[in-house]
């Protein structure tokens, strides 16, 4: 039993360090599917950790922390639109632009204000995201099997792990079964069509880029207000490039993409949980291998494993009207 209790340990914290690639990579997937590559994913969470774990610590409030890291992320996601849909700049390296502007912006400003290296300061219990357990979870949690599945796995968690998960199922609603949705996956597969129709694909762009910097403004903010209670400069650590891949791998699909995430966020726990534990016959791993587990997945699925992995037509391309 002993046993079992790490395992559920292990997939429940599974769960909480996928919530923010589950984000930002249903983030690419709205902006992808209207033909926009955003590599910008990591600048825009990193932004918005920064904003939240700033206002939640001078406010002790984390939903205006929240609030403030949605905020800044989709200002971040317009600056975005205006360099690549606009102005029809390179999207790859307005992306890479937006990672260097966050990630430089943030520590200085982090310096400048708070005299901590650029932390934030340490945030009160009532300026966080904290978790709380579903009706009945004390009398279940004794239950052999099925108590540690419901106190521990689907419950004892914040109430942005459950935001994160509810959106996965709207994202697939709204892309598939909504008029809004067709109109988004074809200006990112034929943008000419949808100009014909007299749908402006510049707004449809836009609309999918704000929408993407919301969602990374709640994975951000999820980071510095429920996963810790601090920022830390550079804390995303690369989570934004892992959610592309998780992308890739989910074929630009909703389901398989969030599925793609836990298989990232399972290496990321197990990871943590690996350092300094001997393993049989090779004896204790070194702890920069066992950190490197989740890029070095990366780098093999993306290497082929996947299968054939197309993305829309147009993704990546601007559109110039035809006069």
């Amino acid at each position: 039993m002993h046993t079992y209790e790490l395992f559920i340990g292990l997939l429940a914290a599974m769960v909480r360090v996928s919530v923010p690639l589950i984000l930002a990579a249903l983030a690419g997937l709205f902006s992808e599917r209207s033909g926009v590559v955003d590599v910008g994913l990591e600048g825009k969470m990193l932004a918005a950790a920064f904003a939240a774990g700033s206002v939640a610590s001078i406010t002790d409030d984390a939903w205006l922390g929240l609030l403030a890291g949605i905020g800044v992320s989709m200002v971040f996601g317009v600056l975005h639109g205006i360099a690549c849909i606009t102005y029809r700049g390179n999207q790859v390296v307005a992306g890479v632009a937006i990672n260097f502007i966050a990630s430089g912006l943030t520590t200085v400003l982090g310096r400048a204000w708070f005299q901590l290296g650029g932390q934030t300061p340490q945030l009160e219990p009532e300026a966080r995201f904290q978790p709380f357990e579903l009706p009945g979870a004390d009398t279940i949690r004794e239950v052999p099997i099925l108590g540690p599945i419901y106190s521990d796995l689907i419950g004892n968690h914040d109430v942005l792990v459950y935001i994160a998960f509810a959106i996965v199922p709207i994202t697939w609603w709204v892309l598939f079964r909504t008029r809004f949705g067709l109109r988004l996956r074809a200006t990112g597969e034929n943008p000419a069509a949808v100009d014909t129709a007299g749908i402006s694909v510049p707004g449809r762009r836009f609309q999918a880029v704000i929408i993407a910097g919301a969602l990374c403004g709640i994975a951000g903010s999820y980071m510095a207000t429920a996963q810790t209670s601090f920022f830390l400069p550079n804390m995303t650590a690369g989570k934004g490039f892992i959610a592309l891949a998780a992308l890739v791998f989910g074929k630009w699909r909703p389901i398989p993409t969030m599925l793609a995430c836990l298989l990232f966020g399972l290496l990321d726990a197990l990871a943590d949980r690996l350092q300094g534990v001997p393993l049989p016959v090779v004896g204790e791993v070194p702890v920069q291998f066992i950190q490197a587990l989740p890029y070095i997945l990366t780098v093999i699925l993306l290497a082929g494993l996947i299968g054939k992995s197309i993305p829309p037509k147009a993704d990546g391309l601007p559109y110039i009207k035809e006069r």
